[in-house]
């Protein structure tokens, strides 16, 4: 059966294979060791997502109750500049962005199997011609994406590891998020859960 997505929505199955997942991941590990995954809270509320985060690229996309969402050049914990963003990703941009200037942010979200993401937008970049290319490793979820409004109509379908999805054109801004993580239905992760990178640009090209 055909899934029909959103306009400007691709899901693309498959896209890594086995070894490339496995490179991946270890250029994650890389990552994480610079930069450690902490758990971002919600503006205002304060209350603590259930996926923990990190970023690679010259941005990276952070949240905090006092002063919300946004980017910024640094680890909100460490201080730290952002470690840049791994070569394998960059060329799976350019092979699939169909943009021709490079991301600048990479978010990192892991995953446990209870861990699930509220439908949302991705709507703090500047940029919002570039589109948002995502990247699942490890554990299959149940991905869920609607349209521009929160209201809209929705459609759920299975992501696995190695599987890619593209928002661009009039899906760049649809809603989307991760309803459930679905255990023990991959062995990439040695401890379980899911890793899923979001490549964005977020300053339109010229600007400081």
């Amino acid at each position: 059966m055909i899934q029909v997505l959103p306009k400007g929505v691709r899901h693309i199955p498959g896209y890594l294979d086995r070894d490339a997942q496995e490179a991946l991941v270890e250029d994650i590990r890389k990552v994480v060791l610079a930069a450690p995954l902490y758990v971002p809270v919600m503006p205002r509320t304060g209350k603590e997502m259930s996926v923990r985060m990190t970023n690679c690229g010259s941005l990276g996309w952070v949240t905090d109750k006092e002063r919300g969402y946004r980017y910024q050049p640094t680890h909100p914990v460490t201080g730290e500049p952002w470690p840049p963003i791994p070569d394998a990703l960059l060329r799976l941009w350019q092979e699939v962005a169909g943009y021709p200037h490079s991301p600048e942010a990479c978010l990192v979200n892991f995953y446990t199997d209870a861990a699930k993401m509220g439908l949302h937008q991705d709507r703090d970049e500047l940029d919002l011609a570039a589109p948002v290319v995502s990247v699942s490793l490890g554990g299959d979820c149940l991905f869920r994406v609607g349209q521009t409004s929160r209201d809209g109509p929705t459609k759920s379908f299975r992501l696995r590891s190695g599987d890619l999805v593209v928002l661009g054109g009039e899906g760049r801004l649809a809603f989307h998020g991760v309803d459930r993580i679905y255990s023990a239905t991959s062995t990439l992760l040695k401890n379980g859960g899911r890793i899923n990178l979001t490549l964005r640009r977020v300053t339109p090209p010229g600007s400081s």
